[in-house]
């Protein structure tokens, strides 16, 4: 008999008490306790099994499920006798930092604090039959949402003593979404009091802990070990690319398929693998999501689950902030080509507004990009240095980006789409209203407030460009900032269908110094697509002379003048 497919269950043994749909990832369990590292981090996209494997574990050794041995009946780790003796043996401290999503720092200490708090009251019974001594009793109490920071710091440490002193054994620690509160003290600009609060919390609960026996930490992104692990020489980092547990996450294409046998999809297996297959954790290729494969399993519709599940909000306003370069390699992914860079897979929050590297990592840890190839190599400098080769994951991604492209100009997408509409038809003067009505909304949405727009205007309209290439995508192959003739066009726009119009743009921002309305720079833009021969490459791919639209687009702070030579 089938399984039922439940939508969104992360706790193991509701799945397994309920007979829900389920692909069996007990081997992580061994896999796990056999490598004897004291403290695990183990980075992986969001939705793709990090919680229940969380609760797995929990369920696994915690002595509050002794006994309950059938949740692992008929499942891989059950066939190790070893094994089957050591469930249900060990005291377990388990949290969850995943709905710690507030806009203040203050308000974060507090979500913490009732964290810690309820991990407390689970653990109310320590306080009777003398197993705490009075000053234990009173710091016990203290544990509140009101409690001060240092109190908050070693809660999981002093509950770590008291568990392990009552079971005469050391404890486990299981931190799932370590890094969500990360995030958002980044988003909202309170980074290093967080960074402070954290690496306290963390130093005192895996590095000085002597009732500690292992631990476990999962997250999306590794942050950067001198913000928050500095001195936690004991902490065994497993990122996208390590080889340890690489199909203990993630569903494999033998798992998929199988289900897609038992669910009657048989016929669907090439449509769900461009869809939602593409993540490569170590070596290991072909890993399918899971949020997105059980949606299809339970709807039988081809859409973006997983990509539309969270937001997306500080990826997009990366891209959209980012420079010139960063757009122009966008354009590359969007046009399913590779990309190189040199990157670091720690985060560092602070640098992700200046250090273009780290935006790459975030995206490659986030699972929007994945490693084609990985090169290391040693400079002349004696610096070893890892070249990524990245792409797309896979459509479902795809359609992620571009639907958080087309929201960058939401605010006036009447606007927008008019100009869309103006330059097919090559209606000039329409454009020109329309343009206008666009930069003077947007120009604001593509600065970092280190580099405004009206100074570096490439982020408004690289960012434009990358509007275009969603929007006309079916009918144009674009490209931009390529050599053509003899010189480099801005954007080109080369039709799929015969007949269509061939259009080249050129940007320029006006040099009040030598061209004195913005027509001038107009004009100059246009002089210098044909002066450096731009068509030519249209041209050789087919399109007449005849056919080709050349415009030339001045700026001048908000101000745009569209010209057509």
């Amino acid at each position: 008999m089938k399984k039922t497919v439940g939508i969104g269950h992360q706790d193991f043994a509701k799945i397994r008490q309920e007979n829900i749909f389920y692909v069996d990832k007990t081997n992580f369990i061994k896999e796990w306790w056999d490598a004897k590292d004291e403290v695990t981090l183990i980075t992986r996209p969001r939705r793709f099994g990090k919680t229940l494997n969380m609760s797995m574990l929990e369920k696994f050794f915690s002595v509050q499920y002794a006994g309950q041995e059938e949740l692992f009946y008929g499942l891989s780790i059950w066939e190790d006798e070893n094994y089957r003796e050591i469930q249900g043996t060990y005291p377990v401290i388990s949290l969850s930092f995943a709905n710690v999503k507030e806009k203040t720092y203050a308000a974060t200490v507090r979500r913490i604090n009732q964290i810690l708090t309820n991990l407390y009251s689970e653990n109310r019974f320590l306080m009777r039959n003398g197993n705490l001594d009075d000053k234990e009793q009173r710091y016990f109490n203290s544990i509140d949402v009101e409690m001060d920071e240092t109190t908050a710091t070693m809660a999981i440490h002093q509950l770590s003593c008291y568990l392990s002193r009552y079971y005469r054994k050391r404890v486990i620690i299981l931190l799932d979404e370590y890094d969500t509160p990360m995030q958002e003290a980044y988003v909202n600009g309170y980074w290093e009091e967080l960074a402070s609060f954290a690496r306290s919390i963390f130093h005192a609960a895996f590095k000085t802990n002597p009732y500690l026996e292992r631990a476990v930490m999962t997250g999306i992104t590794r942050v950067n070990k001198e913000s928050i692990f500095s001195y936690l020489n004991n902490l065994k980092v497993i990122t996208t690319t390590s080889e340890k547990y690489m199909d203990s996450f993630g569903f494999t294409e033998k798992e998929v398929f199988d289900a897609l046998d038992e669910y009657g999809w048989s016929g669907r297996k090439e449509e769900v693998k461009c869809w939602y297959d593409g993540f490569t954790f170590g070596n290991k290729t072909d890993i399918y999501n899971p949020w997105s494969v059980i949606n299809y399993l339970s709807t039988g519709k081809l859409e973006s689950y997983w990509a539309n599940s969270s937001s997306n909000n500080l990826i997009g306003k990366l891209i959209q902030e980012g420079s010139r370069n960063l757009k122009e390699s966008f354009e590359h992914i969007l046009q399913k080509k590779l990309i190189i860079v040199e990157l670091d897979e720690q985060i560092i929050y602070d640098q992700l507004s200046e250090d273009e590297s780290a935006i790459w990592s975030l995206l490659l840890a986030s699972g929007y990009l994945k490693v084609k190839n990985l090169k290391t190599f040693i400079t002349d400098m004696g610096e070893r240095k890892q070249e990524y080769e990245l792409e797309l994951t896979n459509l479902e991604v795809g359609a992620m980006f571009r639907h958080m492209i087309r929201k960058w100009f939401c605010r006036v997408a009447g606007g927008y789409n008019d100009f869309i509409k103006a330059l097919l038809l090559d209606d000039v003067k329409s454009m020109n209203i329309y343009m206008n009505k666009v930069a003077m909304a947007t120009f604001g949405y593509f600065d970092t407030g280190k580099n405004p727009s009206e100074e570096e205007p490439e982020r408004f309209y690289h960012g434009f460009v990358l509007g275009l290439m969603v929007e006309l995508a079916d009918r144009y192959i674009l490209t931009s900032n390529r050599e053509s003739g003899f010189g480099r066009y801005d954007v080109m726009l080369e039709p799929r269908r015969p007949g269509d119009a061939g259009i080249i743009m050129e940007f320029k921002v006006q040099d009040k110094a030598e061209e004195k309305e913005l027509s001038d720079t107009a004009d100059a833009a246009l002089k210098q697509i044909k002066e450096k021969e731009y068509e030519t490459v249209l041209i050789e791919k087919g399109v007449s002379k005849e056919n080709i639209y050349n415009y030339g687009f001045a700026f001048c702070g908000k101000q745009v003048w569209i010209k057509k030579g």
